[in-house]
């Protein structure tokens, strides 16, 4: 398998990340590009900038084949993951007719309504950036998760043109459907020469980025959970079946055609919280960091490394981005005392991210009567020992970091590599291509610490705080 290579797109909220691997799923090239501030226009609305997602892709691309020492020829394939629940109205030359909408635009949370005679088509973030890549209107049917009117027995649009117009569509207005691991087109002839790949390459196709996630982190297990931590913080169970009526989790595309993912309620703006608090901070971090020589995130560990379990008493309420049924809610700390620094909030931050996913895992646990056995915690977080070691406590049960730089990007390297026929299954090509760098194992009496903590304090909060945010919502909002 040497000199052959598959390239992974993670196109997500904040950066696009590339990686080139080997057919064993080692990473040989590693490139990104940060994507810019979306922008809010007017209450409601965010939207990203300009062409901003096809840019994070054009030049993450570039940057992971500057780092690249062999030849892009023996690149064989393209697997391409991109952020979800997204909406991309385009013209009928396929350009942009609006900014891409942002999944945390209000708009989001109905279908689609045509308010633009130049939208001649509708389509996800995949869609889109597979257009820009390949030319063809082409889309994975496990990108389309809301609003779309895709039959779960075929993985196609439906038949019935009653449900299209249900959701705010004309067939004409959609573009065709793949199935995740299928081709979504050949890479443009230009890019090929401008990247200095063999010409028609295929551009393939995976499904949600967290379902891809999933599948790059090598969740098989029905015991087994993926955490992502990235700016919206959700967990994945792999399953066979759909789930109707779910009411504590939402089920959607897997990225292997017809088994679905169960996904816990999720934290708006999770990790954000992380970069916000840094941003308070401001030159004091960058000066004490760079003084020792270590990244902002390490300086930031090691100090909450300092700081008690359950932060001497500091709770941290995530809600930062209020749910559009619940838009009173604010993020919120309680318990301040004299012996709370600045690194007690941020752990208190890290601990109120554990706190919130696991109840919301358990609620989903609960309604379908499963218990877990082990932990799975990927995303840029995962990089973080103290919120692994936290993770590892609440849940009692081994959490394991993977190797990588991005298990999306490992993830669509594995639909690629379906695609290429290397493995005789999915389940053969995640055996053979994931790989665990750490596992962190509970301590057992900060397990019952923290527990008695949630139980006691945190999952009451929000009962006698809401009613307060009700009365300063219509003043403050």
């Amino acid at each position: 398998m040497s000199n052959r290579y598959i390239m992974g797109i993670d196109n997500g909220s904040q950066s696009t990340k590339v990686v080139i691997f080997d057919l064993e799923g080692n990473e040989v090239a590693y490139g990104s590009q940060a994507l810019r501030e979306t922008l809010t226009p007017e209450p409601g609305v965010v939207i990203h900038p300009d062409d901003d997602l096809w840019d994070g892709v054009y030049h993450g691309v570039k940057n992971c084949l500057a780092n690249f020492d062999g030849d892009p020829k023996e690149i064989e394939a393209i697997g391409l993951c991109t952020i979800r629940c997204c909406r991309v109205l385009l013209n009928e030359d396929g350009d942009l007719a609006h900014p891409a909408i942002s999944w945390m635009d209000a708009r989001l949370s109905k279908p689609y309504e045509h308010e633009d005679d130049r939208v001649q088509y509708v389509t996800t973030t995949s869609g889109y950036l597979g257009l820009r890549l390949t030319g063809e209107y082409n889309d994975t049917a496990g990108n389309c998760e809301v609003f779309w009117p895709v039959d779960r027995e075929t993985l196609d649009w439906s038949n019935d043109d009653d449900v299209i117009h249900e959701n705010g569509l004309r067939r004409e207005m959609l573009f065709n459907l793949v199935k995740p691991g299928e081709k979504l087109g050949s890479i443009r002839g230009e890019l090929a020469e401008e990247f200095g790949f063999s010409e028609g390459i295929p551009v393939v196709a995976t499904s949600n980025d967290k379902a891809v996630e999933v599948l790059g982190s090598g969740i098989q297990n029905e015991s087994s959970i993926m955490i992502s931590l990235g700016t919206f913080i959700s967990s994945m169970l792999l399953r066979d079946n759909y789930y109707e009526d779910a009411k504590n989790f939402f089920p959607t595309f897997a990225s292997i055609p017809f088994k679905y993912v169960y996904e816990s309620n999720g934290i708006r703006r999770g990790l954000w919280t992380v970069s916000w608090f840094k941003k308070l901070i401001g030159e004091e971090l960058v000066t004490e960091a760079s003084r020792l020589g270590i990244s902002e995130e390490e300086f930031l560990n090691r100090k909450a490394e300092e700081v008690p379990v359950g932060s001497d008493g500091l709770i941290t309420i995530l809600d930062w981005l209020a749910s559009p049924d619940k838009p009173y809610r604010k993020g919120m700390m309680i318990g301040f005392d004299q012996r709370h620094s600045r690194y007690h909030i941020y752990r208190s931050i890290l601990e109120a991210i554990a706190f919130n996913i696991k109840n919301n895992i358990d609620e989903m646990l609960e309604e379908i009567d499963v218990e877990l056995n082990e932990v799975v915690v990927i995303g840029g977080g995962s990089k973080s020992d103290v919120i692994m070691q936290i993770m590892a406590d609440l849940f009692g049960l081994p959490v394991h970091r993977r190797k990588g730089s991005s298990s999306a990007c490992l993830g669509a390297a594995i639909s690629a590599s379906q695609y290429l026929g290397v493995y005789d299954d999915f389940s053969e090509a995640i055996e053979q291509m994931v790989k665990t760098e750490t596992t962190f194992k509970p301590v057992s009496d900060h397990h019952d610490f923290y527990n008695k903590v949630n139980e006691t304090v945190v999952k009451n909060v929000r009962k006698h705080t809401d009613e307060i945010l009700k009365l300063s919502y219509p003043i403050f909002k």
